[in-house]
């Protein structure tokens, strides 16, 4: 880990294969994806290397913050790469913050190992998202994809 990064690990109570469908299906990302009560009321996903990713998250109070990014990579049902470096079509955002690796691995018990890594272009914007509630709020999302994955058929 560098200096730059910030971690989430835990074992999800849930097969690895729920856990990625949760990644990869918009109407269940909607469902996980930021800490309630904000919520995902959009998500338009290009999953292949150089597609965009587009997610509107909304507050209980009308507020707005919408998401965008590329996918770097993508490992089935193994790995996720995604940046908001780019916006879409390799076209640069105002400010590149972080680029996010979720690893998956099958974990005994019919669990998953899940890590979700956010790798910052400086140690100030990596205090900045410490200090935005990386651990709680990401940490709040891994227990909502957490329920929701356990509960798919």
């Amino acid at each position: 880990m560098s200096d730059n990064e910030l971690v989430l690990e835990r074992i999800l109570d849930a097969p690895r294969a729920n856990v990625w469908r949760c990644w990869m299906e918009a109407e269940l990302i909607k469902q996980w994806f930021c800490p309630k009560p904000w919520r995902v009321t959009e998500a338009v996903m290009d999953q292949r290397v150089g597609g965009s990713a587009y997610y509107l998250m909304e507050g209980p109070n009308g507020e707005k913050f919408p998401n965008r990014g590329v996918y770097l990579e993508i490992v089935p049902q193994r790995k996720i790469v995604f940046t908001d470096a780019f916006v879409s079509d390799w076209v640069p955002s105002p400010k590149a913050f972080m680029v996010s690796t979720v690893t998956m691995e099958d974990a005994p018990g019919g669990k998953t190992k899940y890590r979700a890594t956010a790798s910052h272009w400086s140690a100030e914007d990596r205090e900045q998202h410490e200090k935005m509630g990386f651990h709680e709020g990401w940490g709040k999302a891994a227990d909502q994809l957490e329920e929701l994955a356990r509960s798919l058929k």
